[in-house]
């Protein structure tokens, strides 16, 4: 019988675990889900530039020959 219960396909093993387990592979999807949609947002944030504020809790003197000057706001 061990042998057959090795031999099962992806999909059933997922359709009893739905069965058995439904709690766990919901959350489970849903974490995946989060951690992807997590991943997207950090990414797009860096790619915009984020960290670009116009008020910072800490004064940042740049030089103005310094590449970080010509990406400052005019908000």
């Amino acid at each position: 019988m061990a042998a057959h219960a090795s031999r099962r396909t992806l999909g059933q093993l997922l359709q009893q675990g739905w069965n058995e387990i439904p709690e766990v592979l919901a959350s489970s999807g849903l974490a995946i889900f989060g951690l992807g949609l997590g991943t997207y947002a950090c990414y797009d944030y860096v790619k915009k530039d984020g960290d670009n504020r116009r008020y910072k809790h800490v004064y940042v003197i740049m030089r103005p020959d310094d590449p970080r000057v010509a990406k400052i706001r005019k908000d």
